[in-house]
């Protein structure tokens, strides 16, 4: 069994796999990671790995205190990936960005891919049919935009995340929940469409925590799976375990 753990900007998700196959998941705040952890392997005491990815700020040493039960792996620029990192700064691409990369190409063989990763922020990574990773871009997640808008401005409020009742906001909270979750929904889909209109045999993926929220708003056809980032890591293990 192996325990796979993405530390994000905001919390942390883990899940356990058997191969394959996903038989839990969990997702925790940072400062309850040793605790949660501990309980995840009493509970499946079979665990022989643990891979981390890691884009938040928790030093390696809180999961080094779990060294003498399992093994531990933390995925680096250095390991192997499944594609070509065209990237002009390899060494700048986030690693939870390259895991994902590595899941779509192992997952989706000889497809244009673009995965959309729904979070704190949003990013959007573009692999070609051939396997080569070309980039794509970052924006503020839907948390944030709320955020900005408040901490930015002298008197907008800071509103939690609500559907729109229109495009058309007809009082202040209304105009920004417009403004953040349509403008969202509009520029995803605004990057799907260029997308499509440049690459044929085409797949978007879309995961991260704000996923379910936004397949539901999107025009396009998207594969929409909120822990790709864990199924992608738990497969990145297994290929560099291959190609060691």
């Amino acid at each position: 069994m192996v325990l796979t753990v993405d530390v994000g900007n905001t919390r942390i998700k883990a899940a356990v796999f058997e191969g394959s196959t996903v038989l839990e998941n969990f997702v925790f705040e940072k400062e309850e990671l040793e605790k949660e952890i501990q309980k995840i392997l009493k509970k499946f005491q079979n665990c022989s790995d643990l891979v981390v990815a890691s884009v938040g700020n928790i030093q390696k040493q809180s999961f080094l205190v779990f060294e003498k039960q399992l093994n531990i792996h933390f995925v680096t620029h250095e390991d192997p990936f499944p594609f070509i990192n065209k990237y002009a700064t390899p060494k700048t691409l986030g690693i939870d960005r390259m895991v994902l990369a590595a899941g779509a190409t192992l997952q989706f063989p000889k497809k244009n891919r673009l995965v959309v990763d729904a979070g704190t922020c949003i990013t959007y990574d573009f692999i070609d049919e051939s396997g080569q990773y070309f980039g794509g871009a970052i924006s503020p997640g839907l948390r944030l935009r709320y955020e900005a808008l408040h901490n930015y401005t002298a008197r907008l409020p800071l509103l939690s995340l609500e559907v729109p009742d229109s495009y058309i906001g007809n009082a202040t909270a209304q105009a920004i929940h417009s403004g953040v979750v349509n403008g969202l929904v509009y520029e995803i889909d605004g990057f799907i469409d260029e997308y499509r209109a440049n690459f044929p045999n085409f797949i978007i993926i879309l995961t991260g925590g704000d996923a379910d929220f936004l397949a539901k708003r999107l025009k396009n056809t998207i594969f929409a799976n909120s822990n790709f980032l864990l199924e992608s890591l738990n497969q990145t293990f297994q290929y560099k375990i291959d190609n060691d």
